[in-house]
Order: C-alpha cells, then structure tokens, then sequence
C-alpha cells in the first residue's frame, strides 16, 4: 500500500508547487489517486459525500464568527482596548508592551481569526508604542506573538474546523482552549517583564503615573469587549446557547459596539461583508479539497497502511508526537496552517487514536501547531500583517518574533508530557 501513499505524495506536491489554488491541488490529487488506481463514478462521490460534509450543521459557526471579527476590525474597539488597559499595565516590567498580550488575549475571546487579532490590537498598539520609545522588534515580536492567541481562545475558526473533520466537540475544543491560551499569554507577559528587568532600554521609563481612579474610570473602555465575551462565551457555557447561536449572537453584539461607537455606516459593512465572503470562500474550498483527498485516500487504504508502517517503527507516543511536531513545522514554512491541517488529518488521526491520545487534546496540540505557522517565515500570516504596519522586512519581523516561538515550542513540551492541564477543565465542566 505504500505504493498509492507515495503517488498521491507525490501529485500532491506536484500540483502545489505548480502555484495552483491550495484547495484546488488537493481536489486534484484525490481525483487523478483515484482514476490512476479505481474505477468509480468521482463526480457522484463530489456530489453526495464531500457536500454532505461541507453542508454540516457545526461548519455555519465559521463565517458568523469570520463575520463578527471583520465588523469589529472597523469599529474603535482597538483603541478602547489600548485606553483601557494602558493604566493597568503601566506600573508593569516592560509598561505599555503588555498592551499587546492583554489586548490580543481579550480580542482573542470576541475573534477566531490570528490574521484579525493581530490587525485589529496592531492598528492602535503598535504606531503607540513605536512612537513612545518603545524597543522596536519587542514591540513587533509581542505583537506577532500574541496575536497567535486568537487561534487558543475561544472562538476559534481552526478549532470549528477540526471539530467537524475529527467529528469531536467544538464545544469541548472551546472549553480545552481556555486554560492554554491563558498560559500562553502569561509566558509572553514573563518574558516582557525579563527583557525589561535585564534590558530597561526597551521600555522607557514612564512619565506617567495613573491613580487608581484613572485605572477605574478606564474600564468603561473595555465595557465593549467585555460586553462581547460576557454574550459569546458565557452564552456558550451557562448553555443558554449552543455553539452556533452564540456566533450568532455575537454578530449582534458586534453590530451593536458598532452601532454605539458609531462606525455602523454602510462602507464599513460592505467591507467586512465582502472580507467574510473571501475569507468563507477560501476556507471552503480548503476544506472541500481535503475532504475529498480523505474521501480518496481512505478509499485506497493509505491510512490504515501509513499507520500500520509508523507503528512498525516502534515510535513511542512522545516520539510520534514529536515527528509530527517537525511535520507540522516544515509544512508551515510553505503552507499555512489550516491548509496544512486539513490535508494531514486522514493519516494523523488513526496514527494518534492508535496512541491513545484524546482528540481533544490533539486539537489544541495542532492549533499550537499552527500558531507557530503564523509566526514563522515565509508564509507567516502574522508577519505579514506586521510587515504591513511597520515597513521593516519580513526577516527583521521574523527575528524579533523568534523568542516567542521558542516560548511556543516549550508550551508543546509542557502540554505533551502534561495532558490533563488541557483536558482537567472539560472533564471538570462536564462534571
């Protein structure tokens, strides 16, 4: 059987080195595996198997919360978030740098998406910091980062994804997200505070020293977000909502933030309604490519047959999830991370359900897996987001980022040799 597994491989890098539509490319390599080693009716396959999929329930979830990230990027929501946090983090190791972890952590909970986390905090915080003194590839780095948390915390677009292919709980996935995504996020704010205790040139040296009732006057400017995680999140968890009612309720607090802080004009919404459509459009065709190259492979046996090779190897499940670790990390060098996901599920997961590791706990691992893809060049999402703002090269974004890949990496590590720190709260909510 290795001989279809390495024709597919093979017409599979083929076609994407050919610069064709990633979504493209996979439905084609599914389709010549198939016509090369069956005969069978493709195009009725297409038509009842992969729709029946794409046409889940789960899947309405990802371009209501696409759609409720795009009409807060048009909203103040970004410098409400800077005004409020400003006082609060001030005093801190590293001062108004922490505006970047908390601001993306926050947004993080109202978003799925890191590109519209690292845009939305990015367009206040960075031109801020920058103009303040603030040690430029720190500024970058926390930024590219922490903007990697809108993917941890929910809502997250990958999470929906993987939920409908792996057929696991996207509720479980939200609530597995919450305990990392914090972890994450007080790693970057331990790392702020060192470079700033070992180096006080990277953050200078603050003029102004806010009271506490300027710490609390400025919490009405985090009333919006909080407003949304407050209707998103605890919708979802109180049960009041499930899942795809609260992506829709979201919407309807965004259009309310909106509505108050005055930017519901109808521009704004023509631009955040054709963004969701290219976003939804090219996220659909992805995942119509890969469940058809499921559809094929698994016709073939190429799981079964790949997982039954791996397990010849001995690997242990540290060393499997480590291969799959650096499988993961070269793909996201050319690929980003929800292609590189999609089209590597089929194999991994029989490969982890023979392991015995939980799905859950192998869906937060690939969503670290593909923040690391946003922070690394060359095809880092993040990065180019930065790159945009800043005008520094992707080289120098990179570098300033590296630090909180390693930081990343280490999460990996931590959550892999201690699976209940994801898994303890489902387990408890479920109890």
């Amino acid at each position: 059987m290795m001989g279809p597994s390495l024709f597919v491989l093979a017409v599979m890098l083929l076609l994407l080195m050919s610069s064709l539509w990633i979504g493209f490319a996979l439905l084609g390599t599914g389709i010549i595996a198939l016509e090369w080693y069956r005969d069978m009716p493709i195009h009725r396959v297409l038509a009842q198997d992969v729709w029946g999929r794409i046409s889940a329930d789960e899947l309405v979830t990802l371009p209501l919360f696409i759609l409720m990230g795009d009409i807060l990027f048009h909203t103040r929501l970004s410098e409400s978030l800077f005004k409020g946090l400003a006082p609060w983090v001030s005093r801190l190791p590293g001062g108004l740098l922490h505006v970047n972890v908390f601001g993306c952590t926050l947004f993080a909970a109202v978003s799925g998406s890191s590109a519209a986390t690292t845009a939305t905090v990015g367009r206040m915080t960075l031109a801020e910091l920058l103009k303040r003194g603030y040690d430029r590839d720190l500024a970058m780095g926390s930024l590219a980062g922490a903007g990697t948390i809108g993917l941890l915390i929910p809502p997250s677009i990958p999470m929906v994804v993987y939920g409908v292919l792996a057929e696991t709980s996207i509720l479980d996935l939200f609530i597995a997200g919450i305990v990392p995504g914090l972890a994450v996020a007080a790693s970057y704010v331990g790392w702020i505070m060192f470079r700033a205790l070992t180096d006080p040139a990277v953050a200078p040296a603050d003029r102004e020293r806010p009271t506490w009732g300027d710490r609390f006057r400025a919490i009405k400017d985090l009333v919006p977000v909080m407003f949304l995680i407050l209707a998103v999140i605890g919708s979802m968890y109180s049960g009041i909502a499930s899942v795809t009612e609260a992506a829709a309720i979201g919407v309807g607090g965004a259009l309310v933030v909106a509505l108050v802080q005055r930017s519901l004009t109808w521009p704004n919404m023509k631009r955040a309604l054709l963004s969701t459509i290219r976003t939804c459009s090219m996220i659909g065709l992805i995942l119509c490519g890969a469940l058809f190259l499921a559809k094929a492979m698994t016709t073939l046996g190429i799981p079964m047959a790949v997982a039954q090779w791996v397990k010849s190897l001995g690997l242990s499940p540290a060393m499997l999830i480590l291969t799959l670790l650096i499988v993961y990390l070269i793909l996201g060098t050319a690929l980003d991370g929800l292609s590189a996901m999609v089209m590597t599920l089929p194999v991994a997961l029989p490969l982890i359900a023979a392991a015995g590791f939980d799905k859950v706990w192998f869906g937060v691992f690939l969503v670290v897996t593909i923040e690391l893809s946003n922070v690394s060049p060359p095809v880092g999402f993040n990065l180019f987001i930065i790159q945009q703002m800043t005008g520094d090269s992707q080289a120098r974004v990179a570098w300033a980022s590296l630090p909180f890949c390693i930081l990343l990496l280490a999460f990996v590590a931590v959550m892999t040799v201690w699976p209940e720190m994801i898994l303890w709260l489902p387990k408890t909510m479920k109890n």
